[in-house]
């Protein structure tokens, strides 16, 4: 597996959270409606057999890695009064990685801060300031196309939550694929694709537009080395991590449950809805039970013929791999991993 780094700048809102998982569905769609079902099948086979051609992350705040869902104790000492504040902070610099875990707090960023230098500097130039993020709802009322106004039922309006990216943000979507079965420019290219139609829901009225300011590969854009004595792995997207060969005592997550539905034309099959899947969000440590190996994803695939997530498209699968740095967690409390 070779690791791709694509830089995008978002346009516009976004109504659904930018999340691997979903992004790995429209990179699907986006190869079906570039070279056909025939190749975008070629490329599913083995999916669900610990063999993808493609693993997506989350677009994350550019040069930054998320917070691990590890207990604070991890992060070492914490005064009472800090705690609050602790909280907040949510991103690490790559240049930071190398730092001991217990020393992150003190190197984390807040999330809606100016704090990261690059990004700051790069949004001062445009004028802009404030939040680099920030979410807001919009409301919308149902519309009765043959009356041309509201429903019979009359005014009912419904609130839509929105995130928008201050203009200059800049996010990392790191994505390892095998290229023996697709090429980093054609990847490139499908993400192209899939900012200009737009990302999530409703993008058919404009949201999730986003460009893709470059793509780096090879040496420029390797995963960074595993951190000495690395024991465990933070994911950078959500992870399926069900029934594999992990230390549980050593493993730590927030669950995040995805009801999926199918996207493109799938939405006209009558049934778009696929069963729920219930997995590990963004950030979560999983550690082996066995020795630790360097890799450049874990999970796995979910769905497919055998397992089917989707009545109308028995064969559709999910993304439950994860790309992963390496980490090293020291254990606590009389030799042992938890409190």
């Amino acid at each position: 597996m070779e690791h791709l780094l694509i830089v995008i700048q978002p346009l516009s809102a976004f109504a659904t959270p930018l999340k691997g998982d979903t992004l790995f569905g429209h990179l699907c769609w986006s190869i079906r409606n570039r070279h056909g079902d025939i190749v975008l099948r070629e490329l599913l086979q083995g999916y669900t057999n610990g063999e993808p051609f493609a693993v997506v992350s989350d677009p994350l705040l550019e040069h930054c890695w998320p917070r691990p869902a590890v207990p604070p104790v991890l992060f070492g000492h914490i005064d009472p009064q800090e705690r609050k504040s602790a909280r907040k902070l949510k991103w690490l610099r790559h240049c930071d990685l190398q730092r001991p875990l217990r020393e992150w707090l003190n190197w984390m960023l807040e999330e809606p801060d100016n704090a990261l230098d690059g990004v700051a500097a790069d949004l001062a130039e445009n004028g802009e300031s404030g939040p680099w993020r920030q979410k807001e709802s919009r409301f919308r009322n149902s519309i009765d196309r043959r009356i041309g106004t509201t429903s019979d039922e009359g005014f009912a309006p419904y609130g839509i939550e929105q995130t928008w990216y201050r203009r200059g943000t800049r996010l990392d979507c790191h994505i390892v694929f095998d290229a023996g079965r697709i090429d980093a420019e054609n990847i490139r290219q499908c993400m192209i694709d899939i900012g200009k139609c737009g990302y999530g829901r409703d993008a058919t009225v404009g949201l999730g537009r986003f460009s893709v300011c470059e793509r780096r590969s090879g040496d420029d854009a390797r995963l960074p080395v595993s951190q000495p004595n690395a024991t465990s792995w933070i994911t950078l997207a959500p992870v399926a991590p069900q029934n594999l060969p992990w230390d549980s005592a050593r493993c730590w997550y927030r669950p995040f449950t995805r009801f999926g539905r199918h996207g493109n034309v799938a939405v006209h099959s009558g049934n778009p809805f696929k069963a729920p899947a219930l997995l590990a969000d963004t950030g979560a440590v999983l550690t082996p039970s066995g020795s630790f190996q360097e890799r450049a994803f874990v999970g796995q695939g979910l769905g497919g013929s055998d397992h089917p997530m989707s009545n109308s498209i028995p064969e559709t699968v999910h993304q439950g791999y994860a790309p992963v740095v390496g980490v090293h967690v020291p254990k606590f409390g009389n030799g042992e991993s938890t409190p």
